[in-house]
């Protein structure tokens, strides 16, 4: 059977590349490509919508796919946990799919779960992203999930230390994790996650190169979950296997021979 696919944004960067992948793909078929100011009826018809929009349009995406009882695979960045709690009724009153993805990118998925698993461990953290002019919003949505999953990750010893956070140069809390913000021109996406302690630092840094070849494996794996998902899933973590510790550390705890554990693929509730 094949599944009809609706594309949101596809006539921009990340949708164009999500294009290509879903029309290489077996069993995928694209219905429709809307950009930001289509029409949202004209992804009537389809078995899944894609939305590759912008921030401010994307939600009216997601709420119209829901209507019509269709799932959704968002990669449109913007999307905070506050953010999605607005849906999160909506999708579960529907008994449909919603899927969030900050960034299609494996390695950026890493790190910032590399930035969890370090988190409980270190006092200061900070992060530092970069992308091209041309991007709208900020802070990224992936400098938001990952400030997110490093809060999670320090629920046992408490929010990041982050002085002087009442002066605007000190960038964008989030979290509790400060964020700084560069658009310029020459760089695709990058992101520094600034870990610090007593007498040491740990930087945890990814480079986007190339979109189309660093997205493409992420963009297959989300498109296979987001057709069978039920409930809220957030996270291209939440289908592969990193094999990083996923639970909070209490400060001074010994870590476990088998404290390493990555989560179980699968499309599953939030």
């Amino acid at each position: 059977m094949t599944t009809r696919v609706a594309i949101v944004g596809g006539t921009g960067k990340l949708g164009g590349v999500i294009r290509e992948v879903v029309e290489a793909e077996d069993g995928y078929e694209v219905s429709a490509v809307l950009s930001s100011r289509s029409d949202l009826a004209e992804m009537d018809g389809s078995d899944l919508v894609i939305d590759a929009s912008t921030p401010a349009v994307s939600i009216d995406v997601v709420r119209a796919a829901i209507d019509r009882g269709i799932n959704v695979l968002v990669g449109t960045s913007g999307w905070s946990s506050e953010r999605i709690a607005l849906v999160r009724p909506l999708v579960d009153a529907a008994d449909v799919g919603v899927v969030f993805i900050p960034n299609f990118s494996l390695g950026s998925v890493i790190g910032s779960a590399l930035a969890a698993a370090a988190a409980p461990f270190f006092p200061s953290i900070e992060i530092v992203e970069a992308h091209r002019e041309t991007k709208v919003d900020s802070p990224s949505g992936t400098a938001v999930r990952t400030a997110e999953l490093i809060a999670a990750a320090r629920s046992e010893v408490g929010p990041v230390e982050s002085p002087h956070v009442d002066q605007r140069a000190r960038g964008q809390k989030v979290a509790s994790v400060p964020i700084h913000s560069l658009r310029r021109p020459g760089v695709v996406a990058r992101q520094e996650t600034v870990l610090s302690g007593p007498g040491e630092a740990l930087t945890i840094v990814h480079d986007t190169i190339d979109p189309a070849t660093a997205y493409a494996p992420g963009i297959r794996i989300a498109l296979a979950a987001a057709r069978e998902a039920t409930g809220v899933v957030v996270g291209l973590d939440s289908f592969i296997d990193i094999g990083v510790r996923t639970q909070p550390v209490r400060a001074g705890e010994p870590v476990a021979e088998d404290a390493v554990s990555g989560q179980v693929a699968g499309a599953t509730r939030a």
